[in-house]
């Protein structure tokens, strides 16, 4: 008989993994926080040691107590409003992704642009008081108020960030374990922020991935509820056009740019609010016009330095989003493969809302319900 070889667990190298990481995290402490060297050789994310650095020059100590302060109601009520476009193009997307994080021990938090609460979305556990106070509508989580964390660091450094435990800045905060991204306007500027925290959880460093995802979906969404009258979606030739890795780009009756995302504003080279279309492409911004109004609507697209991109070409009647409605009448089997792959895209940039959906294509909700076969 052959013995039984003990098979090793796989278990042990991630718990392996997570050892060397809090080693590595504990290291560069006791460099940066304690023996205030600004050197920590890679032990932790440049973004963590620059937080870190700006928060010691607050003059804030890692064993201070963390307040997490809530700005007054008359506050909290103005900063709802002032908000309400990105709380409402985020809704959708939010729920959908507190259904993805269900069963993670991750909840979602949406902050404005100076790191107050406006939403939260997932499991918020409200027995426990390190998830009911940073989820309070209304409290205050920049970086100036409660230290290194993905909120306050992601919109410091605008760029997704990942934060482990003792990474935050607070020993009070090394329970936490977080992912966040900016999220930018259709003219370019941070609005706010989307954050993935975990209370003593495992590190999913995937979550990165989702919550990147997420915030490019709340922007594309923003970006379809500005007023305009031709979409563009563009990509590098050979790639798929339809997801979120889309440039999003969206024109007024004159060929200016109302605006755009953040994937537009890395490949379009000159992009800037109110731009006009001929300063961007080679080719008569007429031509992209002309392009929305036939069954086949997708064409090449000259840069000006050159290099070419894949477009696809949708005009709106609304003066506000892409209404299905409007499109030609032949070429119908075209049209309605059309027809279904923008509500298909409307529908995941909603996050399943069907209301928000809707208006972004520029239709009704019953229409919407109608065209996905269902009853109103």
């Amino acid at each position: 008989m052959n013995p039984i070889v003990p098979q090793p667990s796989p278990v042990a190298p991630l718990a392996a993994a997570e050892d060397r990481r809090s080693d590595a995290i504990a290291r560069a402490r006791q460099q940066v926080l304690q023996e205030r060297s600004s050197l920590v050789c890679g032990l932790t994310a440049p973004w963590v040691d620059r937080s870190w650095q700006r928060c010691l020059q607050l003059g804030m100590e890692p064993t201070q107590p963390v307040q997490f302060d809530v700005i007054s109601p008359s506050q909290r009520a103005l900063t709802q409003e002032a908000n309400q476009r990105l709380r409402q193009c985020a809704q959708g997307i939010m729920q959908g992704l507190g259904k993805a994080i269900a069963n993670t021990g991750y909840f979602a938090i949406l902050t404005n642009a100076q790191g107050i609460v406006l939403d939260t979305s997932g499991p918020v556990d409200s027995h426990d008081q390190r998830a009911s106070l940073i989820t309070r509508i209304g409290t205050d989580l920049s970086e100036a108020r409660v230290g290194t964390t993905a909120i306050g660091t992601a919109l410091a450094e605008l760029q997704p960030v990942w934060l482990h435990r003792g990474e935050h800045f607070f020993l009070g905060n090394s329970h936490y374990t977080c992912a966040g991204v900016p999220l930018f306007d259709p003219d370019g500027q941070c609005m706010g922020m989307l954050d993935l925290t975990g209370i003593d959880v495992p590190e999913r460093t995937e979550l990165k991935h989702l919550v990147v995802q997420s915030g490019a979906q709340i922007e594309n969404a923003l970006v379809l509820a500005t007023s305009h009258r031709l979409m563009l979606r563009l990509n590098w030739p050979g790639h798929g056009l339809g997801s979120t890795a889309d440039a999003l780009l969206v024109l007024d009756a004159d060929g200016r740019v109302n605006g755009a995302n953040s994937v537009a504003r890395q490949i379009v080279p000159g992009l800037t609010a109110q731009v006009h279309a001929s300063e961007l492409f080679g080719l008569p911004f007429q031509v992209l016009f002309d392009a929305a109004r036939r069954s086949d609507n997708t064409l090449d697209v000259p840069l000006r330095n050159g290099l070419r991109l894949r477009a696809l070409a949708t005009l709106t009647n609304s003066g506000r989003a892409a209404n299905v409605m409007a499109l030609p009448s032949s070429g119908a089997v075209a049209i309605h493969q059309m027809e279904a792959s923008m509500i298909r895209q409307a529908m995941e940039q909603a996050g399943g809302n069907v209301a928000l959906a809707a208006q972004a294509l520029g239709i009704s909700r019953a229409t919407l319900y109608r065209k996905l076969g269902h009853k109103d």
